[in-house]
């Protein structure tokens, strides 16, 4: 039976918020190799001894050993999947795998986990590309077939960026009215599992998802940048509805007003 340990060592940064670094750990067992660890948790001989400072192949029954590292990110305003995957050099889809999130959704002080890459293995399949391409000279092919062929690449390119910029910075004129959680019956709880109750001055706005997705963050005119994260029966169409922590602050919103929704991202 596999026995993994968890051990807590700390890393500081001035880029980002991040928890303290943790390792998960493996017991070497009658019968292991580096190398058999290492196919088993999607690693590299390399890496495991870079990690646990070995000298040798050479491990004994009962070692510890550390098999990967991770970092927990808080948060902060203004972040969104795609750009704590750039900063941190993965995929949005390894976010939302290593942390069971089922949308791009995320909110200011949430914790999300990171995993290291292995940068061993990553350099080592880029090194043996590099000589696979050096041992296999190409054909030569025609300059005119080239040409030809990126054509309709770069085009495809050309209308993609074009489509994500009439998405990005797009203004809607809408109606709003405003709602607190704090009422009889209410749960408190939105579309996309935000506690309004726990998060009273999280600025959530209810929409409609066939207008403006959920997860999308928006600026709404006289309310400031908000998450969209709710749903209404009554919200149709170019309407929101803002939440606000009490109802004196619902009141004094004064009903229906028209605004412009600002896209962010």
């Amino acid at each position: 039976m596999r026995k993994f340990l968890v051990s807590v060592g700390f890393v500081a940064t001035s880029f980002f918020i991040v928890l303290p670094l943790s390792a998960a750990e493996y017991e070497v067992e009658k019968g292991d190799s580096l190398w058999k660890i290492a196919e088993e948790h999607n690693t590299s001989v390399a890496e495991l001894k870079e990690i646990n400072e070995l000298v040798s192949d050479v491990i004994q029954t009962n070692q510890i050993l550390q098999i990967d590292k991770e970092i927990t990110y808080i948060v902060e305003r203004g972040d969104s999947l795609s750009k704590i995957a750039k900063e941190h050099k993965v995929t949005v889809g390894d976010l939302k795998d290593w942390n069971n999130l089922e949308t791009d959704l995320i909110i200011i002080g949430e914790r999300l986990t990171i995993k290291q890459q292995d940068k061993g293995k990553e350099e080592q399949q880029a090194e043996g590309k590099a000589e696979n391409q050096k041992e296999t000279p190409k054909a030569s092919e025609p300059k005119v077939a080239k040409q030809a062929a990126a054509q309709p690449i770069a085009e495809k390119k050309q209308e993609t960026k074009q489509a994500a910029s009439s998405q990005n910075g797009e203004t809607l004129t809408m109606t709003a009215t405003a709602y607190t959680a704090k009422c009889n019956g209410c749960s408190g709880i939105t579309a996309t599992g935000i506690n309004l109750l726990e998060n009273p001055n999280m600025k959530v706005i209810a929409v409609d998802p066939n207008v403006i997705p959920l997860g999308t963050r928006v600026h709404v005119e006289g309310y400031g940048e908000a998450i969209a994260g709710d749903t209404g029966g009554a919200i149709n169409g170019n309407k929101i509805d803002l939440h606000v922590p009490t109802k004196d602050e619902a009141y004094s919103w004064g009903g229906v007003r028209t605004v412009n929704v600002t896209i962010l991202n």
